[in-house]
């Protein structure tokens, strides 16, 4: 009677944990900048609008929504007996503002032909520091605002520089005077520490794992260098006003793979910061 028991408690078990992992949890806004993070049943395989995604070891998978995407957003994955779920996802469009910026020094705004040779790389030295993709879950750690402030300019705006339409703004602005300690916003590893850009000045970038990075641009000085690894509330660096900017703050910009993705999504209010 015992072992009967036991067989029956196994297989209840076994059909509840079956039953558990067949759910794919989604947890974030669908809205364009958004990020998700998603779980599901290990070993699965995940592919989204037609592109493979990684998979942690745990079942962890990120799915990113940039400035301009579409309405939908096709996810399919493939669990490890073979079995396929697809889904739509509907993605919210955003409304942005137009922010007119005005005082930037004119080759600021308009850099000059020897100007250009030192933009396309730098460029390139950003673009290879966000290249990095492991199997790190280090955005698990949870997320925090690297400064508080007065919010000065916002994710997705379109930017008039003196009088001149530009490219929209992808990160989010913190009003802060020079010196302001800057705090890691969740783990990770330091992918690029540049003591001045053209555009960005004083720049770090932080990659948190599955080709998730936070850039963190016109600083005034470093704390860390490349290859260290970072925990959420470190101080990493100070605001400044360095690159192209009319004044002191700090701009933070995150990217998972080609996706530009919107830091005030993932961090909580200012006022109720993550806490240890």
């Amino acid at each position: 009677m015992t072992r009967y028991l036991k067989s029956i408690f196994s297989i209840c078990l076994l059909l509840v944990t079956s039953s558990l992992w067949a759910e794919v949890a989604l947890d974030g806004p669908m809205v364009q900048g958004g990020l998700v993070t998603g779980r599901i049943e290990p070993g699965s395989r995940v592919v989204v609008d037609g592109e493979p995604v990684r998979v942690s070891a745990e079942g962890v998978f990120l799915i990113a929504f940039g400035r301009d995407h579409p309405a939908q957003s096709r996810l399919r994955i493939v669990r490890p007996d073979g079995s396929v779920e697809s889904r739509v996802l509907d993605v919210r469009k955003r409304a942005y503002r137009i922010q007119r910026i005005d005082g930037l020094a004119k080759r600021k705004v308009t850099p000059e032909k020897q100007d250009l040779t030192r933009i396309r790389k730098e460029t390139a030295m950003v673009k290879a520091a966000r290249k990095r993709d492991d199997p790190r879950s280090d955005f698990l750690s949870g997320w925090a605002w690297p400064v508080t402030g007065p919010i000065s300019g916002v994710y997705g705006s379109q930017r008039v520089l003196n009088g001149k339409p530009r490219r929209p703004h992808f990160g989010v602005d913190i009003a802060a005077p020079v010196g302001t300690p800057v705090k890691a916003p969740a783990d990770g590893v330091v992918t690029l520490a540049h003591p001045g850009m053209f555009f960005s000045g004083v720049t770090l970038i932080v990659d948190h794992g599955h080709n998730l990075s936070s850039s963190f641009l016109h600083l005034n000085k470093i704390l860390v260098k490349e290859g260290d690894r970072v925990r959420r509330g470190e101080v990493i660096a100070r605001v400044g006003k360095s690159g192209r900017v009319t004044g002191a703050h700090l701009d933070w910009r995150m990217n998972y793979h080609a996706a530009r993705i919107d830091p005030q999504l993932l961090a909580p209010p200012m006022n109720a910061q993550v806490r240890d």
